[in-house]
Parts: structure tokens; sequence; C-alpha cells
């Protein structure tokens, strides 16, 4: 009888083996992966949590040279505010996640070796075509986005290697469940990361695979590091929308970092989620009132179809000047010059600037 032909032994055949720096021999012989915070300890013909990284012949194997989506999106998609207002980023994404959070907008690819509903097909592809795809798009930023892009680093580095050598900024859409030997391998070809703190109750990030204190310490590696971030929390009904536990989150942000942009984005029923409603607009405000009272200069809200109204905008926070007018994912207007306000001039924190490289088209 002919071989039952699976997803994950397609994807197997995509495959390299893992970096050095992420892969640690233990004394029993199994592999240890330093790609995210689970540190999995994976033997012969087994798999890591994400499903994606396994060991084969004694050889830790890691996904390579395929696609599961590339898109041209606009920048504030992903979202990234403080960075290139109004560009579109080449953005490109594989398969797997080493959570498994029932309301993922991005289940299909996230979760295509846990669920069998996901349908989840993959082009084959080098590093340099994404970023020809790039080059002729006149793209200066390239991101990993779709799925979790941590646990599918060294393809993202391949890529941003040779983003970089074509003078583009990189980029990362994560969950945030990073450890520092990951963070040291990206840091050299990797300037944004964008994080999603998804609640401040551990037991809630247990529920979706994880644990907070991976990623709060994350948060502490990637400042520490000099990556530029922004903060995502997706405020769902009954699971982190209390008041105090978004007054927990501005508060260890504020700590963290004032200028650090928080985007707090509105739920719709999704996945395996779909015993509550939307997330009302009211709740979103309070939390908008709550992060500036905590202190942290920068919120932003989304997902609201128009209900953010000027708090998806860009404000000066001294003189109160408008910077960057947004309606959704369309920017209006672009004040900032040289990085300051242009009324007092305040330096804004962010990547507003990025020298376009002389392979890069004419478009975008």
């Amino acid at each position: 009888m002919p071989k039952t032909t699976t997803l994950a032994t397609v994807l197997a055949e995509h495959t390299r083996p893992a970096a050095e720096a992420l892969v640690h021999t233990l004394d029993d012989g199994r592999l240890q992966c330093l790609a995210c915070a689970h540190r999995c300890r994976i033997a012969e013909g087994r798999r890591g949590v994400c499903q994606v990284r396994f060991v084969q012949d004694g050889e830790l194997r890691v996904p390579f040279g395929y696609v599961n989506g590339v898109a041209l999106d606009p920048v504030e998609k992903k979202p990234f505010y403080h960075v290139l207002p109004g560009e579109e980023a080449l953005s490109f994404g594989m398969l797997g996640c080493d959570l498994h959070c029932s309301y993922c907008q991005n289940w299909i690819t996230s979760q295509a070796l846990r669920d069998p509903r996901a349908v989840a097909p993959i082009e084959t592809c080098t590093a340099e075509d994404i970023v020809d795809l790039a080059t002729r798009q006149g793209s200066r930023l390239v991101v990993s986005t779709y799925n979790e892009p941590l646990i599918t680093a060294e393809w993202a580095a391949a890529i941003f290697d040779e983003a970089h050598r074509r003078g583009m900024a990189t980029g990362f859409v994560s969950n945030g469940n990073a450890t520092p030997e990951v963070l040291d391998f990206l840091r050299p070809r990797l300037d944004l990361f964008k994080v999603d703190l998804k609640s401040f109750r551990d037991r809630h990030y247990r529920e979706l695979g994880g644990t907070l204190q991976a990623v709060l310490d994350a948060l502490h590696e990637l400042k520490k590091r000099g990556f530029w971030v922004e903060v995502v929390t997706l405020v769902v009904p009954g699971f982190n929308d209390d008041e105090e536990e978004l007054k927990e989150m501005a508060t260890f942000l504020a700590t963290l970092d004032r200028d650090m942009p928080w985007h707090l984005t509105a739920f719709y029923p999704q996945y395996r989620m779909n015993d509550r409603g939307g997330t009302p607009t009211s709740t979103l405000l309070r939390g908008w009132e709550i992060a500036k009272e905590a202190g942290l200069r920068f919120v932003y809200l989304g997902n609201l179809h128009g209900g953010a109204d000027e708090r998806e905008s860009t404000w000066c926070p001294d003189c109160g000047a408008l910077l960057v007018e947004r309606a959704g994912f369309h920017v209006r207007r672009n004040r900032i010059e040289g990085g300051r306000c242009p009324d007092c001039g305040r330096p804004i924190p962010g990547v507003w600037d990025w020298p376009r490289s002389e392979e890069a088209g004419s478009s975008g």
C-alpha cells in the first residue's frame, strides 16, 4: 500500500539542521531546543511543543525553505505604529506555533499540525526569492508573521540576512515566548519586535500553553538588547478585560519603558472561542485611560472599525500636537520631521526613516 502523506511528512522535507546557538545536547542524549521558552527536551523521533522542530538521526531539524503565505501589508496592520508610517511591509509566514490560543485569528496556519480542520498549503522558495519580491515592490521592511516566528527563527534569519544586505529593516510579529539565546541569535539581523501580551495572569497563560513570566522576561531582554518593541493586548471579555488586570499590565509596561507603544485591540469571536461577544468600545476606552494614568505616553486602540477616533493617531506627549493621523490602517498625515515633533522639537521614539536601498524598486 502507498504511504499516507501527511502535512507533517511534507513539512519534514522542508527542514535543515538547527542553528548551533539554538540547540543544546543534554547528558542523557536528548537535544534541548532553545528557540522558545518551552526549552523542549526532545528525544530521537520526537517533536517539540511547536510540532515543527523535531529530532531525526540525532539532529534537531527545523523549518526551512517554504512559506504558507506572502503579502504586502500596511505596516500599521502588524501593528507597528512607530515604524515607517504609511509604508507597506513584505510579510511572510510558515506553519506552527508554540501556544494554542482558543481565539487565534491565524489558527489555519498556527494550528496546522494540531487541528485537522486547518488546511494550509505551502510553497517552496529561497530566502532570496522573498527579498527579491520585497525589492520589486519597493518595500523597506520585511516581517515574519502569520504564525509564531520564534519557532522558525533559522528561516527568518536567512531571509533577514539577505534583507539587511539590501538595506531593508526586519521585524517579528510574535507572542514573545522567547529565550535570551534566540534573541541573541536574532539580534544582528532583526530590528523590530511586536509582542502579544495576552494577559497578566499566569493561569490564563497556562490555558494558552505558556507562562506569563517567560513573556515578561522576554520584554526585559528585548529592551536590553535595543530592539524596537511595540506591545499588543487583544482585550477579550471575561478573559483579560478586568480593570485591575489592565492596570497591572499598564503599570508593568510603564515601568519598563513609558515610551513603548501599547496597542489595545478589540476581540471578535474566533476559532474555538465563540461563547462571548466582541469587546465593547467602552472597555477599550477605559483601558486607554488606565494606560495613560499609569504613565504610558503612546497608547493606541485598534480593530474598532472607526470607533477609536483620535486614539489611533500619534500625538506629541509634550505639546499635544497631532503627529501621525490614522484611520484604521490608513495614514492620512505624517508630520514627524527627523524623528521629532515639528512644533516643539521633542524627540519621538520610533523608526521614522530607513535609507532606501538602491536595489529597491520605485513603488511603495
